[in-house]
């Protein structure tokens, strides 16, 4: 089964409807392949469905978002989308300098995790997680600071 048809099903087994405009957002989001700005699904959606909104987007992504379909991370000053991977875990350190996005493996948080918990006490929810910070090129190129 390929991701948007698993998302698909994902928001079917939610129980919510199966409209056209919800799966040509599950499509572009998935036929992006990346982190995607609602401009750029609005594009794709627009491609198949010359009628679809702005509004209807925001409205869909935000509801994929809360039952965990897809994952936002804010680059720059915008939000961009991408589908959760099957376990719902999502990762990504974002880069200041160039908003570039990369994944961030899951096993670089599970040290974190287990020492929040047994020194605090305290369960992080880390199934979405963002870290700022400079990459490596802009770093080498000496478009930003260490920090």
């Amino acid at each position: 089964m390929s991701e948007p048809e698993k998302a698909v099903e994902a928001l079917r087994a939610r129980g919510f409807r199966l409209t056209p405009q919800r799966v040509m957002v599950i499509a572009a989001v998935a036929e992006g392949g990346r982190h995607m700005g609602v401009d750029e699904v609005l594009q794709r959606a627009r491609a198949k469905y010359p009628y679809m909104d702005v509004a209807t987007v925001y409205r869909t992504l935000h509801l994929l978002k809360e039952i965990g379909i897809v994952t936002e991370v804010a680059i720059g000053d915008r939000l961009h989308y991408e589908l959760t991977d099957a376990q719902g875990h999502h990762h990504h350190m974002v880069c200041r300098t160039c908003h570039g996005a990369f994944n961030l493996s899951p096993h670089y948080l599970e040290e974190f995790r287990r020492t929040l918990t047994q020194e605090f006490g305290f369960a992080p929810d880390l199934d979405n997680f963002a870290i700022g910070g400079v990459c490596s090129q802009c770093r080498t190129q000496g478009q930003g600071a260490a920090s």
